[in-house]
């Protein structure tokens, strides 16, 4: 299996290959002037900004996966037996004698 192009295809093929490999010749360097590679010291402040906006945000990152379980698994149910409800004592109120008023005056 070999891959041909067919004949009418080939020349403009062949032809914009060669256009689009050749290096200008008539002092233009495709934009590479004097300046080209350099950069500003905005461009060198800007990528100190974007450093330490990662720093922060690796340890953002760090903080939040530490608070992350280990499994999300439900614990078995043998490993953790029910215990039952402890409600809270309260203390129990001694019931006073009701005296009867009417006895008393009565006599």
């Amino acid at each position: 299996m070999s891959l041909t192009l067919p004949a009418g295809v080939a020349l403009p093929v062949t032809a914009s290959a060669l256009v689009l490999t050749q290096q200008p010749g008539n002092g233009d360097n495709g934009g590479q002037g004097e300046d080209f590679g350099k950069s500003s010291p905005v461009g060198f402040l800007v990528l100190i900004l974007f450093l330490v906006a990662v720093a922060f945000l690796v340890r953002s990152m760090t903080k939040h996966l530490k608070r992350v379980p280990a499994s999300f698994d439900d614990p078995p149910a043998a490993a953790a037996p029910e215990q039952p409800e402890v409600k809270p004592e309260q203390p129990e109120v001694a019931e006073k004698p009701v005296k009867d008023s009417s006895a008393t005056k009565a006599d």
